[in-house]
């Protein structure tokens, strides 16, 4: 992981007084957290599996999709994969595997397995269960998004992934490091958040986390992806989004207040852990937007910066 040279003139250009009561921290710390957190992120990217091996989003015609390295292929995988790996058949909202003529090939694993045929569970717009097919070193599972259905291909031995020269990030401040007072709604409501590739879908959203930064009061609501929730996710834009910052939006996820999501509370966020999105490292990525209500109108020079400057 590399730090900006340019992070100690950012800093400067970019600190301002912070009102209300920042949350308390043990500098030492809170400091070393901060770190090990942004190795973890940094490793987490550069997984096999990971988003800078992202290598191709294909999507899926009704019917049969054959899917493989040579070129008679409606969908192509990179070259390192077979010629004819097999078949996504797309009939309505169901996706099925079949094997291409000849059989699947040796080494092809579904979640492990040897692949066979059969009906692949697609998530809508959640793909942490849907299957994934490995052969070699690539990876790859079909997604929904709305009413489309594709076939995302990760590749261990990218480009990006092999290229990865270090993240970028402001120094660390823990004036940024707030309580917010939790809300939560009663009952939850949902939010339609529309999508980098022109898509839309409904997300819960528990309640609304409120903050004072520089005497000013702000609002802003996280969605959840999980059912139990295990985080909150936040989905924001600032004004540095036009600087420093990638341009679309960054995340932040948090722990759950305290009291549970169901009764007022306190939220501890740090918009230091503001991280940015797939999106902003490689293409084929289907990123949601920040809804109107999370586009913020002030700086947040906390965080990561722009992976290509």
């Amino acid at each position: 992981m590399r730090t900006s040279r340019f992070a100690p003139a950012i800093a400067l250009l970019f600190v301002f007084a912070i009102g209300g009561a920042p949350l308390p921290a043990q500098e030492g710390t809170w400091q070393q957290d901060l770190a090990a957190w942004r190795t973890q992120h940094a490793a987490d990217l550069q997984k096999p599996d990971g988003w800078l091996a992202l290598a191709g989003l294909e999507w899926l015609v009704p019917g049969d999709n054959t899917f493989g390295s040579a070129a008679d292929n409606k969908i192509h995988l990179p070259a390192s994969g077979p010629a004819h790996l097999g078949v996504l058949r797309l009939e309505g909202t169901t996706v099925t595997l079949a094997p291409p003529e000849g059989g699947f090939a040796a080494g092809l694993l579904i979640d492990g397995k040897p692949a066979q045929s059969q009906e692949l569970r697609v998530g809508a717009n959640n793909d942490k269960g849907n299957p994934r097919m490995t052969i070699g070193p690539l990876n790859f599972y079909v997604v929904r998004r709305g009413d489309r259905f594709g076939l995302r291909i990760k590749d261990a031995k990218s480009a990006a992934l092999v290229g990865f020269h270090g993240l970028k990030w402001y120094p660390p401040d823990a004036a940024f490091r707030v309580t917010a007072h939790w809300n939560p709604y009663t009952p939850p409501k949902s939010v339609t958040l529309a999508t980098q590739i022109g898509t839309s879908y409904d997300q819960p959203v528990p309640g609304v986390a409120e903050f004072t930064l520089k005497g000013k009061a702000y609002r802003i609501e996280p969605v959840v992806e999980d059912n139990p929730a295990v985080k909150l996710f936040f989905i924001l834009r600032d004004t540095t989004s036009t600087s420093t910052t990638y341009e679309a939006c960054r995340f932040l996820y948090t722990g759950l207040p305290p009291n549970g999501l169901d009764k007022p509370g306190e939220l501890v966020l740090d918009f230091n852990h503001l991280e940015n999105p797939p999106c902003a490292y490689a293409p084929f990525t289907t990123c949601p937007l920040p809804p109107p209500g999370n586009r913020l109108p002030i700086p947040l020079p906390v965080g990561e910066l722009r992976y290509h400057e």
